[in-house]
């Protein structure tokens, strides 16, 4: 097998000697003969196409890629002898562009070289770059273009380098803090190896040096004195004119400003050794943000809300914050005087990261700007005479000083300053070693890389929401992520309480986040620009009140977006990344929005003259209104909160409390989650709550086994809960003491024995009929169900205590869906059930007649059916039911779903073509209006068309299991 590719791809290379290297005449015969090479008939019976079209985002043109290969590669054909350095972004733009089939990698080709990305890990480097020469016996770098696509191999891959180096580190500083160093200590020592590993393999040291004291340590030498002696030279201005550190220079005299030498064991001198052996010149500066999270702790991390950002996701910001506004101006700067003005001012432009963590942020802005900045020079060179290349030069000027951070870690802090520390470093000598630079005819007159920038009073350590932000033409991140209730719990009542003080126009149940979109866009001026990453949630309700609809009524437009994406690091997140403007932008702006759950799944694109607050690319209903006829009737409930796992019984313990007194019945109920209505087959609870509701203390009592189990082991959480908020609150009171306080946790220790949210009324109502209809109040499907009055719905579980056919059919309708999807919250990927702004709103059928009601009711019926007769017969859940509805196909239960859906519209007297969210927002600003002037409408439940309700109740229903 292997001889006979090697054989193909001999004849391929051979076959390519004969060409010129035309990407005009010939680089479509190339890619076939290609593919034929990879043992394929050609590219077209691959299913690979030529020239497909691409929209480009920089000068708003459209592209041509040469050719596509869903979902595999791109490959981009350059003719030969082409600089293929030069066309990195151009390739990056299409793989950007090119959604929902965005592919795995991408190939720049000039004949001669094929440079490979793969741009989901690395950006700013190919994974591997092989020659034509090389191909024969170097082909598994392309295995994804063989038919049976193995893994690739590659031999540039700096994440796998980044990731092995990192563990390596993050051991030592493990085995420092294991064996008693203070957390400041170790970080601090460990960071200054990590700088001196960096230095050893860029040449700013001696060659070999620290790895060969290492060496010497292991062997038994003091740690504390040749580790500790390298650093205060490090740290010292003076070089040392003799001796062991002699030609040792001077680093800078912030990271090396406290030296704390360490005595070493052996075994942690052999993990530093392990360490400093690895290819450091390989290792993506991004290693910061990975040590960063390794040496957190796990709760440190929760409470801060740090989120390490991949590469790929920041270039969402970075690219139209930053790249794509200074590329069309170089575009259309065609003058000498245009372009040196354009090269002094990109000197003066300034970038914040007002959440900068590790510095991952500035330090990508950083290489994009002095990539920008080598665009304006090359512009100059191939344009102009010897007088105006010599003057405008052929290397960078950007510094580091251009760039500014806030985060409330010092440790992150830390680590941002040297993350863009060797950002320079390394731009410097990948400019030095450029093509461009080497063909100039110009001496190269390479900036001393020493000592790097003090940036101490650029990146700092502080809390960004109280400090003063320094002025920035661009602000960009990933801020923090805590939702308003983790808020409380993490970081205390006093500080949420000085938060909302400062920022009393952001409604107190937005996202953490939303503060630091607030804050930009009020620290931006006219033409200044922002992006940020924020949990989804930001296009949502109070987060997008207090948000992006700031941003959008305040001057801002948002240009470019990316309305929800799975989040690929280790937070459980699905996010938003919003890039806007202050003033005006005129042109088509970009949403993307991600399709699925999975970081493989595909994308969509939407082109759009405005992008709203909510992101979204249809009609806007965030302007619909709360019907009053809907938010005042008894149609709509969270379930029950138990609030402590000691209220829940397996049903044996159940049926034990059953038989040893007969009146614990009255207490003891079926209790009904989420997963147990979506996963269990058949849809059945799978515990009971105690629930002593509305009786006190005394009357609970009278129920021995029972009381006594939330005595044992409820009451003890409870005090303890109460005595840890009463020590917050007195904190937050000591901190001002007009703070509001919590008593939530004193409250539920005065009812002790009842459930947190026990929800009487809606417990009195579904009491008093024979079933009520239910939902996930988190789910990705439409599957609503009826419930049986015996059985007690979970918190998780939105309730609706309406026993008909056809309130069913209308809740569980596309319509509704439709409705609940835009207007409602989400919880990473699902959307969450929100009573104020879903089902206050959602607009019920205004004049159906009694038939329509009626074929309503029977639809939905014959809808509950199929769903039982499908799930008995193939031992299927509700969840396996409704996964079938995503793949292609005859379906009975799509089928179903249709009819009721004609019903539906058919009583709204909605047509085929009537858009259905227009059509809903439409009728909600009637009905809203029709209220506020005093007229009836009609709300939830059957409306009086002249059937008796009861006529449309059936017995059908989800039961409780028999147990006692």
């Amino acid at each position: 097998m292997k001889e006979e590719v090697v054989g193909r791809i001999q004849k391929f290379v051979d076959y390519v000697q004969i060409l010129k290297g035309s990407e005009k005449g010939e680089a479509q015969v190339y890619c076939d003969r290609l593919f034929q090479a990879f043992g394929h008939d050609g590219y077209k019976e691959a299913g690979a196409t030529l020239e497909f079209p691409v929209e480009k985002r920089s000068g708003r043109r459209k592209g041509f890629a040469d050719l596509f290969w869903p979902p595999r590669v791109l490959i981009e054909m350059k003719s030969r002898g082409e600089h293929l350095e030069k066309h990195y972004r151009q390739a990056f733009e299409y793989w950007i562009g090119l959604v929902p089939d965005r592919p795995r990698y991408v190939v720049l080709c000039n004949f001669d070289e094929f440079w490979v990305y793969d741009f989901n890990t690395q950006l700013d480097s190919p994974v591997d770059s092989v020659t034509l020469e090389e191909l024969p016996h170097r082909y598994t770098a392309l295995n994804f273009l063989l038919p049976h696509d193995p893994p690739p191999l590659f031999g540039n891959d700096k994440v796998k380098v980044t990731r092995e180096a990192a563990a390596k580190v993050a051991k030592v500083f493990h085995a420092l803090i294991d064996r008693g160093e203070s957390r400041e200590t170790a970080q601090r020592f460990i960071l200054q190896c990590v700088v001196t590993m960096f230095a050893e393999d860029f040449n700013l040291l001696p060659s070999g040096f620290f790895t060969q004291l290492l060496s010497d340590c292991v062997e038994g030498s003091s740690s504390y004195d040749l580790i500790g002696g390298l650093f205060r030279q490090m740290s010292d201005t003076r070089l040392a004119r003799g001796g062991r550190y002699q030609g040792v220079a001077y680093f800078n005299g912030g990271l090396f400003n406290t030296i704390d030498p360490l005595e070493l064991d052996t075994t942690e001198c052999q993990l530093l050794l392990d360490a400093a052996q690895e290819r450091w010149s390989s290792v993506a500066p991004p290693i910061f943000g990975t040590l960063f999270q390794n040496s957190m702790d796990q709760d440190q991390q929760h409470t801060l809300g740090a989120h390490f950002t991949h590469e790929a996701d920041i270039q969402k910001v970075v690219l139209p914050t930053i790249i794509l506004p200074w590329q069309e101006r170089i575009e259309q700067a065609n003058s000498l005087r245009e372009l040196e003005s354009l090269a002094q001012e990109i000197l003066r432009f300034q970038v914040l990261d007002p959440a900068c963590g590790s510095g991952n942020f500035l330090y990508v802005a950083y290489r994009e700007l002095v990539n920008l900045e080598m665009e304006i020079l090359q512009k100059i060179h191939e344009n102009f005479g010897e007088r105006a290349r010599r003057a405008a030069g052929a290397r960078s000027l950007i510094s580091t000083t251009q760039f500014y951070g806030i985060d409330i870690d010092p440790f992150a802090v830390e680590l941002a300053k040297v993350t863009l520390m060797l950002a320079k470093r390394i731009s410097l000598a990948e400019t030095k070693e450029s093509r461009f630079a080497a063909q100039q005819d110009l001496p190269f007159d390479l900036e001393e890389p020493l000592p790097l920038d003090n940036l101490d009073a650029h990146i700092v350590a502080d809390d960004a929401l109280f400090c003063d932000w320094p002025y920035a033409d661009v602000i960009i991140g990933n801020p923090p992520y805590q939702a308003k209730n983790k808020m409380q719990q993490e970081f205390g009542p006093a500080y949420v309480n000085r938060v909302h003080a400062r920022y009393p126009d952001v409604p107190g149940h937005a996202d953490f986040c939303v503060y630091w979109f607030r804050r930009a866009h009020d620290s931006l001026k006219e033409g200044g620009r922002a992006g940020l990453v924020g949990t989804n949630t930001i296009r949502q309700n109070y987060s997008r009140e207090g948000g992006l609809e700031y941003i959008v009524a305040n001057r801002g437009t948002i240009v470019e977006a990316v309305s929800t994406q799975v989040w690929p690091g280790d937070a459980a997140v699905h996010v938003s990344i919003v890039n806007w403007v202050r003033g005006q932008a005129p042109g088509p702006k970009k949403l993307f929005k991600q399709l699925g759950d999975r970081l493989d799944s595909p994308w969509q694109v939407y082109e759009l003259e405005d992008i709203n607050a909510a992101l979204s690319p249809g009609v806007d209903i965030t302007q619909a209104r709360s019907i009053r006829v809907n938010s005042e009737s008894p149609a709509c409930y969270q379930g029950q909160t138990h609030g402590h796992k000691g209220f829940l019984l397996h049903p044996n313990e159940a049926a034990e409390f059953y038989q040893s007194a007969p009146i614990n019945r009255e207490v003891l109920f079926p209790y009904l989650t989420a997963g147990e209505l979506f996963a269990s087959k058949p849809p059945c609870p799978q515990r009971y709550v105690i629930n002593f509701h509305p009786r006190d203390i005394f009357e609970a009592g009278r129920y021995e086994l029972p009381f006594q189990r939330i005595k044992d082991r409820v009451l003890p959480t409870r005090e303890e809960a109460a005595k840890k908020e009463q020590r917050r609150n007195e904190e937050a009171l000591l901190d001002n003491p007009k703070a509001r306080v919590n008593t939530h946790h004193q409250n539920f220790l005065k009812r002790w024995w009842l459930l947190s949210y026990p929800r009487p009324e809606l417990i009195s109502k579904i009491t008093q009929m024979p079933r009520f209809i239910v939902c996930g109040r988190v789910t990705k499907r439409p599957i609503f169900e009826f419930i049986h009055s015996s059985i007690r719905p979970n918190d998780a579980v939105q309730v609706f205590p309406l026993p008909d056919d056809y309130s069913f059919g209308i809740l569980q309708s596309g319509m509704h869906w439709e409705w609940f999807t835009e207007r409602c919250s989400t919880l990473k990927g699902d959307f969450r059930y929100t009573s104020n702004t879903v089902f206050d709103s959602f607009p019920w059928p205004q004049s159906p007649t009694k038939a329509q009601v009626k074929q309503i009711a029977e639809m939905s019926t014959i809808l509950r059916e199929i769903r039982r007769s499908h799930m008995a017969t193939h031992g299927l859940s509700l969840r396996d039911l409704y996964r079938t509805l995503e793949l292609p196909g005859r379906n009975s239960l799509r089928d179903a779903h249709a009819k009721l859906d004609a019903a539906v519209r058919d009583a709204y007297g909605m047509s085929k073509s009537d858009n259905l969210l227009a059509f809903l927002l439409t009728l909600n600003q009637e009905l809203a209006k029709k209220e506020k002037e005093g007229e009836a409408i009609i709300g939830p439940g059957v409306p009086s068309v002249g059937i008796d309700p009861a006529e449309l109740i059936s017995d059908d229903a989800l039961r409780p299991p028999l147990i006692g």
